[in-house]
């Protein structure tokens, strides 16, 4: 399934749905992206706390692209936070093909006050590569984004969000980029031992430099689209199976012939599944 989108219609459908939360219906806090794996619980009020987790998944898919070569990812970080403000660190397995590219390890850190009905999350991230620091024809892996993220509850157990990145100098040294994701999560009824979340997301990224054009989206547009939707089942306290599907608008964009079904950082539509522990 694909979906093919005009650059100014795309942020047009995405920002008509990221209006919403400002308009101050509630939204709240999306669900995936690099994200939803590692993202930190909302803090106590009043509290400090330390966590870890770890993951098991059948792939890693990061904003619609697989980062694995469609294999299995093992996955954990650690996550401490006290009061609105959280840091944290995430790493996952990677099989990029090129040049040893087997690890990424991210560094984030960040704030979260709340507004009325809105929590807001005022971070910054740093992705970064050690076993590849120039993986890609010479260019520098590791990057930078900066995120401001807002989200409230629109009805009971119903949650809506979105939140915008910016990093000065995107991946692969690709200059300015911008992503924005809305996300909407629902707790479901229990089953038995379970507890169901659903949760959907929809994210545009758009580069204004020719480098992205190139390395980003194979020869394609200077922006595309992914989504992804799937239910989490919560159970025993502490863990917890997500299933998810994926898709992007890449495989009808790029210029280059397999772009998206080729060996490596493949972009179509797949289904994944995630198993985590969290303590």
């Amino acid at each position: 399934m694909t979906l093919k989108l005009s650059k100014f219609a795309g942020l047009a459908a995405v920002s008509a749905l990221s209006a919403a939360v400002f308009a101050g219906t509630a939204l709240a806090d999306g669900m995936t992206r690099r994200g939803s794996i590692k993202d930190p619980v909302a803090p106590a009020p009043r509290a400090c706390a330390l966590s870890a987790n770890v993951a098991l998944a059948t792939e890693y898919v990061f904003r619609g692209v697989s980062q694995t070569s469609e294999g299995p990812a093992v996955q954990g970080g650690f996550d401490a936070t006290c009061g609105m403000f959280y840091a944290g660190v995430w790493a996952s397995n990677l099989d990029w093909g090129v040049n040893g590219t087997d690890i990424e390890i991210d560094w984030y850190a960040g704030i979260k006050p709340k507004t009325g009905r809105i929590t807001w999350d005022l971070g910054v991230i740093y992705y970064s590569y050690p076993s590849s620091t120039d993986a890609f024809a010479g260019f520098d892996n590791n990057y930078v984004e900066l995120k401001v993220g807002a989200s409230a509850e629109v009805w009971k157990d119903g949650t809506l969000g979105v939140t915008v990145f910016f990093s000065p100098d995107y991946q692969f040294e690709t200059g300015n980029v911008w992503t924005i994701e809305t996300g909407f999560s629902q707790v479901l009824p229990k089953m038995g031992m379970f507890t169901p979340t659903f949760s959907a997301l929809i994210g545009y990224q758009v580069g204004d430099d020719a480098a992205y054009r190139t390395r980003i989206t194979g020869g394609g547009d200077d922006n595309y689209l992914y989504w992804n939707a799937g239910v989490t089942f919560g159970f025993l306290e502490k863990w917890s199976l997500d299933l998810r599907y994926w898709d992007s608008n890449l495989s009808d964009q790029a210029g280059v012939a397999g772009f998206c079904t080729g060996a490596t950082l493949q972009c179509d539509e797949r289904f994944m599944a995630t198993l985590k522990f969290t303590y």
